[in-house]
């Protein structure tokens, strides 16, 4: 499915803003480590790329989110995955930065709901 520029607006989470976003690796005592490890790196991927945002500097922004597009789905986390393409899929087509913040606070949300076990 190819990603789309298009966010929710409302949040992609609405109704259900405290659910927590388990891996799909969850059960699985081979990933782990490595799915808690990736877990705890995302707040400061989530810092990196916000502050990319706000200097409007969105070539980081674009790579930061492109990371997690490829990463999150290795780790059991293809909503973050796809979402992490919307925002690299805005700042491609050059949305407004309105827009890309919208996408922005959608990753960040499913981030931030994002747990190893």
């Amino acid at each position: 499915m190819a990603a789309s520029a298009i966010c929710f607006g409302g949040g992609i989470m609405a109704g259900k803003p405290t659910e927590i976003l388990l891996s799909e690796f969850a059960d699985d005592p081979d990933m782990a480590e490595l799915v808690e490890l990736f877990v705890s790196e995302l707040p400061e991927r989530l810092a990196v790329l916000r502050t990319g945002l706000e200097s409007n500097a969105l070539e980081q922004v674009q790579r930061i989110a492109h990371q997690l597009k490829g990463a999150s789905g290795g780790y059991g986390f293809p909503l973050i995955g796809d979402c992490a393409a919307r925002v690299e899929a805005a700042v491609k087509t050059g949305a407004a930065l309105d827009q890309i913040r919208r996408c922005v606070d959608e990753l960040s949300e499913l981030c931030n709901r994002a747990a190893s076990t």
